[in-house]
């Protein structure tokens, strides 16, 4: 059985189209116009082992906001998608990876319900190339609110803007990938006591 979702998402704003496979082997062909978006897509795809495609054209004219958001939401819906009936799965996933001198703490919970608790270092660097980095918590909430999963993410020491916002997404990526993964001792099984997830 399949683990791929496939969200087209079009505004006035922007076109998305992302595609994810959740057994996939971590190919990654990503373009929103945003390189650090991109490199940050990169490391989630790879670290995730998800095959991943996203192409987003967005009103990069204004400003990246719009092009950055939408994707978040495509792909949390895609990944919801994806999950599929969550049968057998491990349901629950933590990762904590280091990048120099900065550190995330991840933990995800696929629960159907969204909650974000999303703490970092205060006044980092407000800008990675064209990247704003006040997106990085609006791109897990609009992951999370559409992905319908419980996430906290911890950086609780960092210097480098680049390095605290990349170890975010290294962190996120291998907590997606152990939480979604089937649990051979658990096959058949929901793993939880309410009968949904």
């Amino acid at each position: 059985m399949t683990r791929v979702g496939r969200v087209e998402r079009t505004t006035k704003e922007t076109s998305v189209v992302v595609e994810i496979d959740l057994d996939g082997t971590g190919q990654v062909d990503v373009s929103t116009g945003v390189g650090f978006y991109d490199h940050m897509l990169d490391q989630l795809g790879r670290h995730g082992l998800f095959d991943l495609t996203v192409k987003t054209e967005g009103d990069l004219h204004i400003d990246t906001h719009h092009t950055i958001e939408d994707t978040a939401l495509a792909l949390g819906a895609a990944f919801k998608q994806a999950l599929g009936d969550k049968v057998g799965i491990y349901r629950f996933g933590n990762c904590t990876v280091p990048l120099d001198e900065s550190l995330a703490q991840v933990t995800v919970d696929l629960s159907g319900r969204p909650y974000l608790v999303h703490t970092e270092p205060e006044n980092i660097a407000p800008m990675i190339g064209t990247y704003d980095t006040t997106m990085t918590r609006h791109i897990l909430e609009s992951f999370v609110a559409q992905a319908q999963i419980a996430l906290h993410v911890h950086v609780p020491y960092g210097r480098n803007a680049h390095h605290i916002v990349e170890c975010q997404f290294k962190a996120l990526a291998r907590a997606l990938r152990y939480a979604a993964e089937r649990d051979p001792r658990a096959a058949g099984i929901l793993p939880s006591t309410k009968g949904a997830l």
